[in-house]
């Protein structure tokens, strides 16, 4: 096995916070590509439409017509490349002492008034395709009465560019305590965190999951949490006897009282409650069977060998959860290739795994802060922007298929029973796809949390204006920082770049292919000359690693720094 490249600062790569740039190899493109030509889709009768299941072939036709013929993936990742500060780092499984190398985008305010925000990415989703909540987020238009973020969205183990944890790791908590991890790498020692969707929708309550962990066990650091549609359950007269006492006296009398509002008795009647299963229920919301959950590995063939089958999953997660947004065949294939490239199986087996292997959680000794956001369910669909034109357009007109998710109900106030509520926001509609249909309300709601805790505790106000900006004191090496806090760091001085060697051995597998699609800061892309200022700063130029000859090879590749790249052919081998 080959031995880690150590950096001209003598640091061991994985240890640094690198600038990152994505760039697919030809090969998986070309592959894709071919796939998509030899398609062959099921037949379906025309008449009479069923009642029972879902029929996607009039959507899915267009949709692989206008992959193959309209949708340039080299676009796309230009446009990501140029518009996100990507990096990634090496961070240590606690429970393992194995390293896993993790993927972010981390955003810094331009306003001294910021203070740091963990962003949790809707599970499966990646942290990519969060790119237009940046700009609310991390430079408002009025930044004295709006809380500006310096913004961390990770990508989860697994997921996008991020390597998978090994088999049989406690996830939610391994995760939970990467995330700190990494908050603390990036010089943030107090932070909030937000869920970017409803907790009770979430695959196996993962998103609630993440963030009730960090909020409970890292008190310390994470000062607050903003959860989403919570999966909490009304107060246990065993558990919480005071909470109990105040819930059965408003529901009893029906009553806006202690805590309780009129609205939270009417959404819970038209919504229902969310009930403790008494067995991990199948996640059918997104089409995976108890044959998925007990055996992730049988699905995540099928999908890893055809991004047809995988489109038509992404399809039907889409149209489960009802969006009111018209999505556009260019956003749904986006969505696609972003968990196709890397590989789903990884997403799959952590899926499996919290809902097959639940944590439980230490008691925190005090209750975490925490603001809420609930949904009534009282609106009907509003209509969508125009949609870009082309067939397979996602539409709100769309019908419904069987089996859609229902957005049970929480009442804000059954949170008092474990955590110190600070915030609550009572929402029309439903959750939905929340962070590309209503994302002001994600913003409102962390802005509500914001300004409750920076009212009670000193840790969250931002320091005095430091000499170097915390970002910068981690990025690369410190002789090759900027002056200037921004998103994305100064370019590295190429002299004190490493170049790699040819003949250096290969390391041991870690993922799939996550190292096959992407690469890290220090290479270059043959073939493609950047623009020296481009219109939002981006990290640092980077390269792909060589092609491989036929099938994708499952190898890892080095993040070793190289010079200024040189325009060169695009399959060339480096």
């Amino acid at each position: 096995m080959a031995t880690e490249a150590v950096t001209a600062g003598g640091a061991a790569p994985d240890d640094e916070v690198k600038p990152y740039r994505i760039h697919v190899s030809s090969k998986y493109l070309d592959l894709t590509r071919q796939k998509l030509e030899v398609t062959r889709l099921p037949h379906e009768l025309s008449e009479p439409k069923s009642t029972d299941w879902w029929e996607p072939k009039s959507q899915i036709e267009p949709l692989i017509d206008f992959w193959l013929e309209q949708y340039s993936w080299r676009e796309q990742e230009d446009q990501l490349n140029s518009q996100l500060a990507q990096f990634r780092t090496g961070l240590t499984i606690p429970s393992s002492e194995t390293t896993i190398r993790i993927h972010f985008v981390h955003i810094r305010s331009p306003h001294s008034n910021a203070v740091p925000l963990l962003l949790i990415p809707p599970f499966p989703f990646s942290n990519l395709s969060l790119g237009h909540l940046v700009k609310p987020l991390t430079d408002p238009e009025d930044a004295a009465n709006n809380q500006p973020f310096h913004l961390v969205i990770p990508s989860l183990p697994g997921l996008g560019f991020s390597d998978a944890f090994p088999n049989n790791t406690a996830v939610i908590s391994a995760t939970a305590d990467i995330l700190a991890s990494l908050m603390h790498r990036l010089s943030y020692p107090h932070y909030l965190v937000t869920n970017a969707s409803s907790g009770a929708a979430s695959p196996a309550e993962i998103d609630y999951k993440l963030a009730d962990y960090l909020a409970s066990q890292h008190p310390s650091a994470c000062l607050g949490v903003h959860f989403i549609s919570p999966p909490l359950r009304k107060p246990k007269l065993k558990e919480a006897p005071i909470e109990w006492v105040k819930w059965s006296f408003a529901s009893f009398f029906r009553a806006p009282v202690l805590g309780y509002q009129s609205e939270d008795f009417f959404a819970l009647k038209r919504n229902g409650y969310i009930n403790a299963p008494k067995k991990p229920p199948a996640p059918a919301q997104f089409g995976l069977n108890r044959l998925g959950c007990a055996d992730p590995n049988t699905l995540a063939y099928a999908l890893c060998d055809s991004p047809t089958g995988f489109l038509v999953s992404v399809l039907k997660s889409l149209r489960l959860l009802g969006p009111k947004k018209e999505f556009t065949p260019t956003e749904i294939i986006n969505f696609t290739q972003l968990a196709w490239l890397p590989g789903p199986e990884a997403a799959m087996r952590f899926w499996a795994y919290s809902l097959q292997h639940p944590e439980v959680v230490k008691k925190p000794v005090s209750r975490p802060k925490v603001g809420i956001t609930v949904f009534l369910g009282d609106e009907p669909p509003q209509s969508a922007p125009e949609p870009e034109s082309g067939a397979g357009t996602l539409s709100a007109s769309t019908p419904l298929m069987p089996g859609h998710v229902r957005d049970c109900y929480t009442c804000p106030s059954w949170a008092n029973a474990k955590y110190n509520v600070v915030y609550t926001h009572r929402a029309g509609g439903k959750s939905g796809l929340l962070a590309w249909e209503r994302p002001e309300i994600i913003v409102e709601g962390v802005r509500g949390l914001a300004q409750a805790i920076l009212k009670s505790d000193p840790r969250l106000r931002p320091a005095s204006p430091a000499g170097v900006a915390p970002l910068e004191q981690v990025v690369i090496h410190d002789d090759t920082a900027g002056t200037e806090g921004t998103s994305a760091p100064a370019k590295p001085d190429p002299a004190l770049l490493v170049p790699p060697q040819a003949e250096e051995e290969r390391g041991q597998p870690q993922r799939g292919v996550s190292d096959e699609t992407a690469i890290g800061s220090s290479e270059t892309i043959p073939g493609k000359t950047w623009p020296s200022s481009p219109a939002t700063p981006s990290p640092g130029h980077l390269a792909p690693i060589a092609d491989e000859k036929a099938q994708p090879q499952h190898e890892k590749s080095e993040d070793t720094p190289v010079p200024q790249p040189q325009p060169q052919p695009d399959d060339e081998k480096r």
